[in-house]
């Protein structure tokens, strides 16, 4: 049996979870999220916490336990506080703009980068234009975001310069070394 998966889910006051079937939907403060768990795993309801036990003891119920009892804890978490992840963006020149949906990012090429942002998550810039915020309830999604934004510029080893997840260290490696 899974550690992960043995833990009870604790649902907040303000979260209601409707469990129909597969379907378990999570609505809360910040907005709803709905997932369908796959077939060996049975979810229920008791009181103030969610339980995610396997049907079976089947390798793919072993497998799957942990994870949707992780991907139920992440529903619950997302209606009730969101989620967030920082990107900066270093580099002489290299800076953001966000305007409503949409974001831009000059970051060395000859034209901006323009993304749109998807339904559900909001962008926001601090600190001089260099640090992007990207916040939403769904946990998965925030994170495609961040790294389809840390993919148009990833951060290189020799002067450090690109779009980095929030404290991400980067390997440096030495320049070439002249003639003597």
């Amino acid at each position: 049996m899974s550690r992960i998966g043995k833990r009870p889910i604790a649902i907040p006051a303000k979260v209601t979870a409707e469990i129909n079937g597969q379907q378990v939907t999570i609505k809360g403060p910040k907005g709803t999220l709905a997932r369908v768990i796959p077939a060996p795993i049975s979810v229920r309801q008791e009181g103030e916490t969610i339980e995610v036990t396997p049907d079976n003891d089947s390798r793919l119920g072993r497998q799957r336990h942990g994870l949707c009892r992780t991907l139920v804890a992440n529903m619950v978490e997302g209606v009730s506080q969101g989620f967030q992840k920082r990107l900066q963006v270093q580099g002489v020149g290299y800076r953001a703009q966000a305007q409503g949906k949409q974001l831009t990012l000059n970051v060395g090429y000859s034209q901006p980068v323009e993304i749109i942002m998807p339904d559900g998550i909001d962008v926001a810039i601090e600190n001089r234009n260099t640090e992007i915020i990207i916040s939403g309830i769904d946990k998965e999604l925030v994170g495609n975001i961040a790294a389809r934004i840390r993919a148009v510029r990833p951060p290189e080893p020799y002067k450090g310069k690109g779009i980095r997840y929030f404290g991400e260290q980067i390997r440096r490696k030495a320049g070439k070394t002249g003639k003597k």
